[in-house]
C-alpha cells in the first residue's frame, strides 16, 4: 500500500501528500532489494564517520542473518564527510552514500526511507550511542510481520543508561509532554534508533511534514494514531558528551511542532480514518477470521460487554419504576433511556466513532432501533398478561429481558449498518470536538 493507493475520496480538505525530499545517489555499489537497510544520517561528521560505518558493517555481517545495506545520508556537510562517504562506498561492498543539498535529519531519513527498497528500514546516529545488540530486536517484528514499527527506548525499565542528569530530566519531561498532551503511548521519542516496515514507510512519510529532529515524534504520533503496531525494544544507551545537538533549541522546536501536529490532527487536517483503514492494526481489531468480516468479533464483544451493562441498567429502572407507572410505561422508559445511552456507548466504544460529526443523525437511527425493540418487549409483555394475568413483576422482568435478547441481535446488525459508513479516528480528534 503506498500514498498514492490510499482512499481520498471527498476528502478535499485534506492538503496532498508531500513528495519524498530529493537526494542524489552519489556512490551505490550495494546489492538490489536487501531486508534491511540501516541509515546513518550525517552533517559534518568527517571525524566518526568511518569509524561508526565499520563498526556498523561488521556487526551486520556477523551478528544480523539477513542481507543488508548501509546507506550514508549526507545531508548538506561543509566539511569532508562526502568524501569520506564516498571512499567507503567504493571499498565496502555493502555500503552506498547520497546526498542532500539541504540539512536535517528527518529530511534525509525521508528521503531515503521513501526511496529505499529494502523490506526494512531503519536508522541509527553515527555516534552509536545506542548499543548495536538491540539491532536485531529491533528489525526482527518488523520482518516477520508482527509489527510496523519499531522504536528503541532508553526509557524502559531495563535500559541501561549512562547519561547527565540534565539531559536524562529534558527527555523524560518531554515524554511526559506527550503522553498528557497528545495521547502517545510509546515511551521515548527521540532515541536514534529505530525502524519501519518500507512499505507503511511509503504510505505515512508524505503526511509527516517536519524535516529536522521533530521528525521522529510525528512520525509515531501518527503511526500510533491510525493504529499501526509499535514494538519498543529496550536499549543500551551511552550519552555521547562530543553531541552537536543544541538541546534548548531542539526542544523548542519540538514543542512547537507538538503544537502544529496537535492543531492538524484536532482539526482533521490529515487523512487519519483513511489511514488506518487501508495500514491500521485497530487495538479493538481482532485476527481475520475466515467468512468474519474484519473487526466483527472485537465490535461482539465490546458490544456485549456494553449490553450486559444496559441490560443490567434496565432492570433496575423497570423495578423502580414499575409501581409508579406500571409495567408497559415503565418498559417503555427504562428501554427508552438505556437505548440512548446504550447508542451513545457503541458508537464511541464498539464502532469507534468520535466526535459530534453525525451523532445527530446517528442517535435518531438508534432511537428506530429501539422503536423496534420496544414492539417486541410490548408485545412479550401484552402476551404474558393475556395468558398469566397474576405474573408478578419479576416474572415481568425474566420475560421482558428474553425479549430484550432477542432484540439486541437484530440491533447489532442495525447498528452496523447506522455506522457502516463512519470510520474511527483518535482520542485527540474526539477531545477537540466534544
Amino acid at each position: 500500500m503506498t500514498a498514492d493507493t490510499i482512499d481520498r475520496s471527498g476528502d478535499a480538505t485534506f492538503p496532498e501528500p508531500t513528495r519524498a525530499p530529493e537526494m542524489t545517489v552519489v556512490v551505490d555499489r550495494t546489492h538490489p532489494t536487501p531486508e534491511l537497510d540501516v541509515v546513518v544520517p550525517v552533517y559534518n561528521e568527517e571525524a566518526d564517520l568511518e569509524t561508526c560505518i565499520v563498526r556498523l558493517a561488521e556487526h551486520l555481517r556477523t551478528r544480523v542473518p539477513y542481507s543488508a545495506r548501509i546507506t550514508i545520508a549526507d545531508n548538506a556537510s561543509t566539511d569532508s564527510t562526502l568524501a569520506v562517504g564516498v571512499e567507503l562506498a567504493q571499498t565496502m561492498d555493502n555500503v552506498r552514500i547520497v546526498h542532500l543539498d539541504a540539512k536535517g535529519r528527518g529530511r534525509a531519513l525521508n528521503a531515503v526511507w521513501s526511496e529505499s527498497d529494502a523490506t526494512v528500514v531503519a536508522y541509527c546516529d553515527v555516534d552509536l550511542s545506542t548499543d548495536l545488540n538491540a539491532l536485531m530486536p529491533l528489525v526482527a517484528p518488523l520482518l516477520s510481520g508482527h509489527s510496523d514499527v519499531a522504536i528503541g527506548s532508553r526509557l524502559s525499565r531495563s535500559s541501561r543508561v549512562v547519561r547527565g542528569a540534565k539531559r536524562e530530566f529534558i527527555s523524560r519531561s518531554y515524554n511526559l509532554i506527550l503522553r498528557t498532551t497528545m495521547g502517545a503511548k510509546f515511551s521515548d521519542a527521540q532515541c536514534g534508533f529505530k525502524a519501519m516496515r518500507a512499505d507503511v514507510a511509503r504510505a505515512v512519510l508524505p503526511y509527516v511534514a517536519d524535516t529536522g529532529w521533530f521528525f521522529d515524534t510525528e512520525l509515531l504520533v501518527l503511526a500510533e494514531r491510525i493504529g499501526l503496531r509499535i514494538a519498543e525494544v529496550p536499549v543500551d544507551w551511552i550519552d555521547d558528551p562530543n553531541s552537536k545537538v543544541d538541546i534548548v533549541k531542539t526542544a523548542t522546536e519540538d514543542l512547537k511542532g507538538c503544537w502544529r501536529v496537535g492543531r492538524a490532527l484536532a482539526q482533521g487536517e490529515l487523512p487519519v480514518a483513511e489511514l488506518r483503514r487501508s495500514l491500521g492494526r485497530n487495538r479493538f481489531d481482532d485476527p481475520q477470521v475466515t467468512g468474519v468480516p474484519r473487526g466483527m468479533v472485537g465490535q461482539l464483544v465490546r458490544f456485549a460487554v456494553i449490553g450486559v451493562i444496559s441490560t443490567v441498567a434496565y432492570a433496575v429502572l423497570y423495578l423502580m419504576l414499575h409501581s409508579l407507572i406500571g409495567a408497559q410505561a415503565a418498559n417503555f422508559t427504562a428501554l427508552l433511556i438505556t437505548a440512548v445511552f446504550n447508542t451513545a456507548a457503541n458508537r464511541a466504544f464498539t464502532f469507534g466513532i468520535k466526535g459530534r460529526d453525525g451523532a445527530a443523525r446517528h442517535h435518531m437511527q438508534g432511537i428506530a432501533v429501539f422503536v423496534f425493540g420496544w414492539a417486541l418487549t410490548a408485545g412479550s409483555l401484552w402476551a404474558l398478561h393475556a395468558f398469566a394475568p397474576d405474573a408478578g413483576k419479576h416474572i415481568e422482568l425474566l420475560v421482558l429481558i428474553v425479549a430484550n435478547l432477542v432484540a439486541t441481535l437484530t440491533r447489532f446488525v442495525a447498528l452496523r449498518w447506522v455506522f457502516r459508513s463512519a470510520h474511527p479516528t483518535t482520542e485527540l480528534e474526539s477531545a477537540a470536538t466534544a
